[in-house]
């Protein structure tokens, strides 16, 4: 079906992998727009817990967007195309399922933007994170600016953005861009481990935990706590707050529906 991506389905997890291991799986518009349907898919099976995002080989996970697709366009066709990649990023954002980053390789420039739009970025220790868009003449596009400055703090994202180096697995880590670090070898199983134990969960609640931090992230102290007094009292009405409190208090393993 596609011919840039592959989807892959295990129970209760998707995995979506970005397969242009020749142009170290840079983003053109076609893509971008597979990861799009993807996404859309992923959003409208209920059986999907958790979704995993990788890049195909070793070398990179995603290493930007297209520079030979990019080259010749106009400056109505490039914002066309930042707005392209920034409503294919939202969407892996706003999905209601944990999103997990398994980074490989390299994740420049929109590769770090979509690593950024993940929830988790898990990373091999080869993980190589930049935004060198100023080398190119061009700033990020797909959302670099704002979510790197909301992830590390705006003087340490402006120094990256400015000065357009690259920064290893280390680095990321110090910094709050990556959760963790793990040989290559282990980086999917990890991810798996991790998107596992996040479904073992009542998924709900993890959903409304993503929609109360994502917004309150946006808002101010007093909104966020409204939001979070929000989605709280919405789990009373489930049937999982119910399951999980009554199995603690029997001390059995609880049984999550997701409703």
């Amino acid at each position: 079906m596609y011919v840039n991506i592959i989807l892959e389905k295990e129970p209760g997890l998707a995995i979506l992998i970005i397969n242009r291991p020749q142009a170290m799986n840079a983003l053109n518009y076609d893509t971008l727009q597979e990861i799009k349907d993807a996404v859309r898919q992923i959003s409208q099976d209920n059986g999907i817990k958790a979704l995993i995002i990788t890049g195909a080989g070793e070398k990179a996970f995603v290493a930007g967007a297209d520079i030979a697709y990019m080259e010749n366009l106009t400056a109505i066709q490039g914002r066309e195309f930042g707005a392209l990649g920034q409503s294919v990023f939202s969407s892996i954002e706003n999905l209601p399922i944990p999103v997990i980053a398994a980074v490989n390789g390299f994740a420049l420039g929109g590769g770090c933007e979509l690593a950024m739009a993940c929830d988790i970025r898990l990373v091999s220790e080869k993980a190589r994170f930049g935004q060198p868009e100023v080398s190119l003449g061009i700033t990020p596009g797909f959302g670099g600016t704002q979510r790197l400055a909301r992830l590390i703090g705006a003087g340490p994202a402006k120094e990256l953005i400015y000065t357009g180096m690259n920064i290893d697995a280390n680095e990321a880590y110090r910094l709050g861009l990556a959760n963790h670090i793990y040989p290559i070898d282990s980086l999917m199983d990890e991810a798996r481990n991790m998107a596992r134990k996040i479904s073992g969960n009542a998924p709900l609640a993890v959903s409304m935990c993503k929609t109360a931090i994502n917004k309150g992230m946006q808002a101010d102290i007093d909104t966020g706590l409204a939001i979070e007094a929000d989605v709280f009292g919405l789990c009373f009405s489930t049937r999982d707050q119910k399951e999980g409190m009554n199995a603690f208090l029997n001390k059995r393993k609880a049984d999550f529906a997701g409703n």
